[in-house]
């Protein structure tokens, strides 16, 4: 058992060292002033209380995320007009 533990457990350490290398890349990227003139355009009331109540980064990442899941989403067809249906018209007056 001893030898299973010190044969895996360098690989291990290493592929953990990886993933969590991909997760402070993002934290290590500087904020660019478009980001921040955006964020504060479009910043929904709780990220602007995430920004006066964690700091910056925190806001612009759950901005970001916000942002990720509303460009998943927009991908699919919106209808924005509904014509009449197969029966015409409806009238509230019936």
């Amino acid at each position: 058992m001893v030898a299973l533990i010190v044969i895996l457990f360098p690989p291990l350490l290493i592929a953990f060292l990886l993933v969590m290398e991909r997760v402070e890349e993002p934290l290590r990227r500087p904020t660019s002033q478009r980001e921040v003139e955006d964020f504060l355009g479009t910043a929904t009331a709780a990220e602007v209380g995430t920004l006066a109540n964690s700091g910056i980064r925190r806001a612009m990442s759950r901005w970001r995320a916000r942002r990720r899941g509303r460009a998943r989403t927009s991908a699919r067809p919106v209808l924005t007009e509904r014509g009449p249906g197969p029966s015409g018209p409806v009238s509230d007056t019936d």
